[in-house]
């Protein structure tokens, strides 16, 4: 048997911070999960709950295999072809009446579904939980990592738990299965209760995976624990009241997280931000009384030989009001998760010595609030880039991609090798992909497919989008070198991202907008209501194997190729903020 411990995001409370009307959350100690694997059968597991994974009900007599189906289990007894690891056993200890069961209960295997059984004492465990997971046929590591996360919330009254999840594919790869299941259960676990005066922790402590082992099966459950480590404190931060999350406490919350971690952290204050040219990042901050940071962190692996350079850009807006083009009120508190792209890309710098990673990977994050006030900046007027670019702001509201130039500028400068930024940066994007999406596009077509791959291997859902030339001109300003938003009413994802390739240069650069799924309405699968940690797992998987894209060529660049526009001479732009 193999053990993995790991503080896998479920939080308890531990005290109180300021007194009853404190905006502050209160101090949390994440509770650790400890995660096993065995070879034990299911009927000897000793557990509070033995959890089974149960394929779709068959039709026409026909196995889900295609293999006719007996209808007989161990005990000889009719099972009505109810097929999973471990099911008949539990059969077994009802005496053949779990059909009936079954059946009373209209339970059919399909995905979300869950029964709990009885065990009258005759197995390991103490009870029973069906998960459905669908047709057999049609089982992969990412419909169990979903199951996995049904379980986790089903099971929060239970101590430990023992399931057959990773026997359910035995086709597929074992390390993926095992990776796929202990982020379900661990992320279905996840709770965010700093603000519940009566929040509940959850009770589970110990899960047994029932299935085969061995040392790569191990290094799945150390990956896991690394990877959903980083995704709980992702949503921690997300969740996070503006109030208590000014771009100084996401700064100072970073370098907490990040301490002891491999890497280095440079945290820049407002004067710092002005001394380094970031007009984008000091014009969107300059409206609120809590001043701007842009934190840089630095990872070079040991013994010196870097395979090349990795960037990843965050915006991170930690409150976005739309400034003096002011939004709606109607959802403005969802503004607190304007900074999830920043969380995603600091929550995967911590996970990099841990996962091995043999390149050098350097984060840009730049944290500003947006507010409206005498000193915002105003429709019209006009802000320099730190690459020299200036760009006319024509709507307030179209923030994150000034401060994101700036940072995708510095990466340029610094060296990078590709570029991956990641934003909520339009509803645009929701309005083509929905909210379970992401859009994804860049300048480089091997290297979009290199962070599409990373994100199918993750389980994280993207889509390709166009960056076509023509729509460029749309950003033309009467009197800068761009306008921040386009003349045009469609295609406002495609636009934001025609913004920002105009500050990467030839460097391979994909965009990720993730104004879709960074937020979650409610419990869904891996995901949980509120602040998803959407991009780390995909960030992850993508420094873990990350290849330096060829040197750009007119085959290798994709359709969206262009010249950058000219710019103005530095004494001859207007004022910047």
């Amino acid at each position: 048997m193999s053990t993995i411990r790991g503080e896998l995001g479920v939080e308890a409370i531990v005290e109180g911070e300021g007194g009853p009307v404190s905006t502050r959350p209160r101090r949390l100690r994440p509770v650790p999960i400890t995660f096993s694997v065995s070879s034990q059968s299911a009927e000897r597991a000793s557990a509070d709950l033995l959890a089974l994974g149960v394929f779709a009900a068959p039709s026409s007599g026909k196995a889900s295999s295609g293999k006719p189906s007996s209808g007989k289990s161990r005990s000889g007894k009719a099972a009505a072809s109810l097929e999973g690891p471990g099911v008949d056993a539990l059969d077994a200890a009802l005496d053949g009446r779990l059909a009936a069961f079954v059946e009373e209960a209209r339970f059919t295997g399909k995905p979300g579904e869950t029964l709990a059984v009885p065990t009258n004492g005759r197995l390991g465990a103490k009870a029973a939980l069906l998960v459905g997971l669908g047709p057999r046929d049609d089982v992969t590591p990412a419909g169990l990592r979903r199951a996995a996360a049904t379980l986790a919330r089903r099971a929060d009254q239970a101590t430990s738990v023992a399931t057959t999840l990773t026997a359910a594919a035995p086709d597929a790869d074992p390390v993926a299965v095992t990776q796929a299941v202990a982020e379900g259960i661990a992320l279905g676990a996840y709770q965010y209760l700093a603000y519940k005066s009566d929040g509940t922790p959850t009770q589970l402590r110990r899960v047994t995976l029932l299935g085969p082992g061995g040392a790569a099966v191990r290094d799945a459950l150390a990956r896991a624990r690394v990877v959903t480590d980083a995704v709980a404190w992702a949503r921690d931060m997300v969740n996070t009241p503006s109030g208590a999350k000014s771009p100084a406490e996401f700064a100072a919350a970073a370098r907490k997280l990040l301490t002891g971690k491999g890497v280095t952290v440079t945290v820049l204050t407002e004067a710092q931000i002005r001394a380094q040219r970031m007009g984008g990042v000091i014009g969107v901050g300059q409206g609120s009384d809590r001043p701007p940071r842009f934190v840089k962190v630095v990872y070079n692996p040991p013994g010196g030989r870097a395979r090349g350079t990795l960037a990843l850009v965050g915006k991170g807006v930690v409150f976005d009001s739309g400034g003096i083009s002011i939004k709606p009120s109607a959802g403005m508190e969802e503004m607190k998760t304007d900074m999830s792209g920043a969380a995603a890309a600091l929550a995967t710098m911590a996970t990099l010595r841990a996962l091995g990673v043999r390149h050098r990977v350097v984060s840009y994050t730049p944290m500003v609030e947006n507010m409206p006030s005498g000193g915002a900046i105003r429709p019209g007027d006009v802000l320099r880039m730190r690459d020299g670019t200036t760009v006319e702001v024509l709507n307030t509201d179209a923030e994150g991609r000034l401060i994101l130039a700036d940072a995708l500028a510095l990466a340029v400068e610094d060296g990078a090798d590709a570029i991956v930024d990641l934003a909520t940066l339009t509803g645009a994007c929701v309005v083509a992909l929905g909210n379970k999406v992401a859009g994804v596009m860049g300048n480089d077509d091997e290297w979009v497919a290199q962070v599409r791959d990373a994100a199918d291997r993750a389980g994280e859902p993207v889509w390709p989008l166009p960056l076509p030339p023509e729509y460029r001109k749309l950003l033309d300003s009467e009197i800068a070198d761009l306008a921040n938003i386009s003349s045009g009413r469609y295609g406002g994802a495609i636009t934001a991202g025609l913004f920002l390739e105009s500050f990467v240069g030839e460097v391979a650069w994909v965009h990720m907008d993730i104004a879709g799924p960074a937020r979650a309405p409610a419990d869904d699968g891996e995901l949980t209501q509120g602040g998803t940690g959407f991009g780390v797992r995909t960030l992850a998987e993508l420094v873990r194997t990350f290849e330096v894209p060829k040197k750009p060529s007119s085959k290798a660049r994709s359709a969206s190729k262009r010249s950058r526009p000219k710019r103005a001479p530095a004494k001859k732009a207007r004022k910047s903020a």
